[in-house]
Formats: C-alpha cells, structure tokens, sequence
C-alpha cells in the first residue's frame, strides 16, 4: 500500500498517510478539522540499486576475458580423443 502526502490550505500543515490505492483521498484536515486538505502529487517509487553496481557486476574485464578464453581451449578435449580406451 502506498503512502500518500497531504497538505491542508487552511493551516499548512502537511502530513503523511499509509492509504490503499483503491481508497479515496482524505478530505478532512486532522490538525484544524477544516475541509481544505489535498493529496499532494510525489515522485513515486525508486528502483534502489545495492552493491557495486551494474556495470561493475555485469560485465567483465578483458583479462577475465581472456583468461577464460585461454582456458576454453586448453579444456576442449580434456586429452581424450573421442574413442574409449579399454
């Protein structure tokens, strides 16, 4: 459930309330009591990234590019020749 803000005309004050999203906005004022109050449009949510970052995580260095290249070929056929030595 989102949390939406509200500001009354009447006597500034602004406030937060934790709503569904299907209810309807606050129309009465809990500092003054007064009907001058509106839901104040915010920033929405934010997608948060942790860690070290996308680029740094997702894509890979060109000495672990080749290293791994190196590897791949040196383990192709693992010394078998693809007949079974009985």
């Amino acid at each position: 459930m989102p949390t939406y803000d509200y500001h009354c005309d009447a006597c500034d004050h602004e406030f937060e309330e934790f709503q569904s999203i299907t209810a309807s906005p606050l129309k009465k004022c809990p500092a003054c009591g007064k009907r001058k109050l509106r839901r104040l449009i915010g920033p929405g949510a934010a997608i948060l990234f942790k860690g070290s970052g996308f680029y740094q995580t997702d894509y890979r260095s060109s000495s672990y590019k080749q290293g791994a290249a190196k590897d791949k070929g040196n383990s192709g056929n693992n010394g078998q020749n693809g007949s079974k030595k009985d």
